[in-house]
């Protein structure tokens, strides 16, 4: 468990410090001082100068940051004459002070015209986003990738009216590119219902199609959640059975009444047979195994069905294609987290599946804990696909246009170079510190859910 909870800090660490480069490189050719590169945060454990630049390891083995000069804010005397008292200063503190009786201003960030400014702050985000695309390379070249292609059509369904076969190479839908199987069953969690406009390849010529989704309504016994491939709960239904037992989403159910379950589909045809009956289901959270009872309701649901099926079979591509695919295997993630962010906006995602530090660490440590069952070479592969998702994730973040993170400075850079002048520093100062106070307030949120979910 401990060795679980150290990779999963390790990974996300790593994430964070590819940021943080990405910051460092492009403010070192801009003529930027870095102060300090550190791998951690808290005290220094030890650290080293090359140029003018500390590089540290600090106590906290979590994330790292890069402190550029004119990005410090001492703890200064109350009067303005008064002489700063160096025992109240870190050493990155003591260091910006040198820094800036050598160079002066010239070599703060914001002495920098306004276009090497946005250089910078939108670095970070985008060194996430190379950093993914050469993990999904590594990825992609050992373990391959699953191409969008049609395994199963169902007689009589709206797939096979349309014309779609097995072993049909889907490239498009409704004038979105296809690469992967996942990819597809990604825009139909949020297209349901939608009519699909359909390109394909078949033995080498290029054919297009409509299939419209069937409706499909079911009454039986159900207990209100949804399974993705690994048997974790992708979704709990409000006022369900196992909403009101206490089964929460990403918990990974394990067995119901003794019989362990090993394919998501088992699920509704247990349910189903207990004929409303009490089931014992038996769940792992955060490593742990936890018990609940509950009874099946008639549930009433409706959904839409094409009659084709995608497996998402793994195969291997060429060195050429396979970096392609990298680039559209991060350009997927990111148009992803994007869609899942309108979602929350649109209330069509709970903003229950927002997961920070605590909660990113206990999903990782019980990924990777599952993976050491099936040996090494499944934990490599899934610690880098974590991390390309993480990768993706903190780039699009930042970019959000939210004061205090790297997108809401690049608006107010943005801002200056459409007016031709600098935002006052009063107003930045009050955009900046309601910024802060709402992420302080979104991060309370989440790290009290994160904790109530382990416990």
């Amino acid at each position: 468990m401990i060795i679980n909870i150290l990779l999963a800090i390790l990974i996300l660490s790593v994430v964070i410090i590819a940021h943080e480069f990405g910051h460092f490189i492009v403010a070192k050719a801009n003529g930027v001082c870095v102060v300090e590169f550190s791998v951690g945060f808290g005290p220094r454990i030890f650290a080293f100068r090359i140029g003018d630049t500390d590089y540290c390891l600090k106590a906290l083995p979590f994330g790292g940051s890069c402190r550029m000069l004119g990005q410090e804010e001492y703890i200064m005397p109350s009067g303005k004459d008064e002489k700063i008292d160096e025992s109240e200063l870190s050493e990155a503190d003591k260091r910006s002070i040198e820094m800036l009786e050598k160079y002066g201003k010239n070599a703060t960030l914001e002495s920098k015209s306004v276009a090497a400014r946005i250089a910078i702050l939108a670095a970070g985000p985008v060194f996430n986003f190379f950093f993914a695309i050469i993990l999904s390379v590594i990825l992609l070249g050992v373990g391959g990738y699953d191409p969008c292609v049609v395994d199963e059509v169902q007689d009589g369904s709206a797939a096979y009216t349309a014309g779609l076969r097995a072993g049909d190479e889907i490239t498009s839908v409704n004038g979105r590119m296809m690469f992967f199987a996942r990819e597809y069953d990604f825009y139909r969690v949020y297209h349901e219902s939608d009519t699909l406009n359909i390109s394909y390849i078949r033995d080498g010529e290029h054919f297009k199609t409509t299939v419209v989704p069937e409706e499909v309504k079911d009454t039986s016994y159900k207990i209100g959640v949804m399974l993705d491939e690994q048997l974790h709960v992708a979704r709990v239904l409000d006022d369900s059975a196992a909403k009101n037992a206490g089964i929460r989403e990403n918990d990974k159910i394990i067995s119901i009444d003794g019989k362990e379950l090993t394919e998501s589909s088992q699920l509704i045809d247990m349910v189903k047979a207990s004929d409303g009956k009490n089931l014992t289901i038996v769940v792992e959270r955060a490593g742990h195994t936890r018990t609940f009872e509950l009874k099946p309701e008639i549930m009433e649901t409706t959904s839409y069905e094409t009659g084709f099926l995608m497996y998402g079979n793994k195969v291997k591509a060429s060195p050429v294609k396979t970096l392609g695919l990298a680039f559209a295997d991060t350009g997927f993630r990111i148009s992803s987290v994007v869609e899942t962010l309108i979602g929350m906006g649109t209330g069509k995602v709970s903003m229950n599946n927002l997961s920070g530090p605590v909660g990113t660490v206990s999903t990782i440590s019980s990924v990777v804990g599952e993976s050491r069952k099936a040996g090494t070479l499944p934990v490599i592969l899934n610690m880098i696909n974590i991390a390309i998702i993480l990768s993706a994730n903190l780039g699009i973040m930042n970019l959000l246009p939210i004061p205090a993170l790297d997108g809401g400075r690049l608006v107010i850079y943005i801002i200056e170079a459409i007016r031709g002048k600098p935002v006052s520093k009063k107003v930045e100062n009050v955009v900046t510190f309601i910024g802060v106070v709402f992420l302080l307030v979104l991060m309370a949120y989440i790290l009290v859910k994160d904790i109530v979910v382990l416990f």
